[in-house]
């Protein structure tokens, strides 16, 4: 806007400087006419005194010389007036003798009209005697100047006329000349700004231009047309990488917020509303420090400036990480700057990433480290005291009580042995280790894991009942992990089974669905429906005045591994609170090749 208004000032003073250069120019000409015209009218108006003079000095000389000498200065007198009645210009005819003395003199001027001569010429009076000249006297003439008077006045104020006319034509030709140089260039302007106002393909009419100013018109109105095309192109271009980046920006897994330089949110996939529970409207062109957690904290608004008080070198290299909590949900936001190819800062991207889970596992696998470090210190104590007393004093005992002891050492043992079996068994499923399978009989392995837990169901004075339908078929599976499996249901039952209960062991076959059922059922406490979901988790634990024994919490999530991952069946569970639990798994009965050898 200042280089415009500068040059408007410009042209303006060199405007204004031509017409005042034309101005001079035209005055000193109009005067320098004037003076030359007025002094040869002078000249000439001298001239023609001169001329008179000299005719009258001829005339009287001729009357004189003819008339007699009582009569000469009558007719002298006579002639002169004559001459001055007759020419208004001549005032003044005056005769003189040799020696200066006033012959006559008639005038024709007063005091009133102040009519007096201005220019007197002198012309002597001669006369030829004997052949010779004789001088009697002079004649003066005197002019009033009237006629010069009134021809200067009339030469000047039509000389002044026609220069006034000129300089008003030479103006008025410069003025037009300026205002259609200026139009054409107020288009072309006009044409200008459309063009960076992104107005692009806009043309300018050429009419009643000169030649190379309409060249100028043309080359804009081309240079505009190529500019439309190439944004109609580069807009393609552009609205197909936006919804690329839009694409791929929605397609990302974790939460990705875009701000500008001012704080303003310019885009959010999907994932990031959901992270935020907020409506894309609620947060688009809103300072993203004004959001609001479920606690009533504004979560960003701290860490964004110490964003922006941080060098943007260093945060390039090091962006912030923190963790917000957003209905019970933990959520890690990483703040990064954004730049250019040009490496100018335009604003800053904030990625959310869902932390629950991994939060929720930092805090079971401290609970399963705090809980196995408690059930291993356990049976480690209770090994290391019987073995002590055994040792220093076995011989003080009877045999019974040798015994008792050695029950006590067997049983401690059994139950570490099944905590380290649990730890190498998720171990090895986490580690994606291999598990073979083969065709087993299930109800051969039900009835060796009511078994093995028969000394625990005397102690606690419990009944297995197993029930099964006929034509069970084989199945493929590993005949271990199965096992194991099945002992941990039965092992639960058992713990959380009453004195003089009953536990229930069905096989089911399902040949409509191709499949085998195995439930153990309890008469114990039951587990309430908000546990029930999370029961095979790996390190969950029911933790209530119901519930007391300890362990691992890895039991329940190997058998779900076992039976989902390694064998493609399911895992469920029946419980009602104080009416007991039905635990079960579901195995497919039809054999598929890739059951040989089965990874996950």
């Amino acid at each position: 806007m200042n280089n415009r208004q500068l040059s408007l000032s410009t042209q303006n003073k060199l405007i204004i400087f031509g017409l005042l250069l034309s101005t001079f120019l035209i005055v000193a000409i109009a005067i320098f006419a004037i003076f030359n015209i007025q002094k040869k009218l002078n000249e000439g108006y001298q001239n023609f005194g001169r001329v008179i003079s000299k005719a009258l000095a001829i005339e009287s000389v001729e009357v004189i010389k003819k008339a007699p000498r009582n009569e000469a200065f009558e007719i002298l007198k006579n002639h002169s007036d004559s001459i001055l009645k007759s020419h208004n210009d001549i005032v003044l005819i005056e005769f003189r003798d040799t020696s200066g003395n006033v012959l006559y003199s008639g005038h024709n001027y007063s005091h009133e009209n102040n009519n007096k001569p201005t220019i007197r010429v002198n012309s002597p009076m001669v006369i030829s005697l004997n052949g010779q000249d004789k001088t009697v006297g002079t004649v003066t003439v005197g002019l009033s100047g009237n006629i010069i008077n009134q021809i200067s006045s009339t030469t000047r104020a039509s000389l002044l006329f026609v220069f006034t006319v000129a300089w008003i034509v030479f103006a008025f030709v410069i003025l037009i000349n300026t205002y259609l140089i200026t139009r054409e260039l107020r288009i072309l302007h006009n044409g200008v700004q459309k063009i960076s106002s992104g107005e692009f393909g806009y043309t300018i009419e050429g009419k009643d231009v000169s030649n190379e100013v309409k060249e100028l018109f043309e080359a804009f109105n081309n240079m505009s047309r190529r500019l439309h095309i190439y944004e109609e192109q580069n807009i393609e271009q552009l609205t197909l990488e936006r919804n690329k980046l839009e694409a791929v920006l929605m397609s990302i897994a974790n939460g990705v917020v875009v701000c500008d330089n001012n704080d303003n949110v310019v885009l959010l996939n999907n994932h990031a509303q959901k992270l935020l529970e907020a409506e894309e409207e609620q947060l688009l062109d809103t300072k993203i420090q004004q959001y609001i957690d479920t606690e009533g904290h504004f979560c960003f608004k701290d860490k964004i400036e110490e964003f922006k008080d941080t060098p943007l070198d260093i945060i390039e290299k090091k962006p912030i990480e923190f963790n917000i909590n957003i209905d019970q949900k933990v959520i890690k936001s990483i703040i990064s700057p954004m730049f250019t190819r040009n490496k100018d800062y335009v604003g800053y991207i904030i990625v959310l990433i869902d932390m629950t889970k991994e939060a929720e596992m930092d805090q079971m696998r401290s609970t399963f480290i705090s809980n196995v470090s408690h059930e291993l210190r356990t049976p480690v104590t209770v090994l290391r005291s019987y073995i002590d007393t055994l040792y220093n004093y076995g011989n003080e005992f009877d045999y019974e009580t040798q015994k008792e002891f050695i029950g006590t050492i067997n049983q401690e043992i059994i139950r570490l042995n099944g905590m380290v079996n649990d730890i190498l068994d998720f171990s090895r499923m986490e580690s994606n280790a291999q598990m073979e399978k083969s065709l087993n009989n299930i109800v051969e392995v039900v009835e060796t894991c009511v078994n093995q837990v028969q000394v625990l169901t005397k102690e606690h004075h419990l009944t297995i009942s197993v029930s099964k339908d006929d034509d069970i078929p084989e199945l493929m599976f590993n005949y271990n992990g199965i096992e194991r499996a099945l002992t941990n249901f039965l092992s639960n039952a058992i713990k959380y089974s009453p004195e003089n209960g009953v536990i229930s062991v069905k096989i089911s076959n399902h040949p409509q669905s191709e499949e085998v059922e195995v439930t153990v059922s309890d008469q114990g406490c039951g587990i309430a429906p908000e546990h029930q979901k999370k029961i095979f988790d790996r390190f969950y634990r029911v933790e209530n005045n119901i519930h007391t024994v300890k362990g691992t919490g890895l039991g329940l999530h190997l058998v779900k591994t076992t039976i989902e991952k390694y064998h493609n069946g399911r895992v469920f569970v029946k419980s009602e609170v104080g009416k007991g639990s039905t635990f079960g798994f579901i195995l497919p009965t039809k054999i598929r090749e890739e059951d040989t050898v089965n990874l996950s």
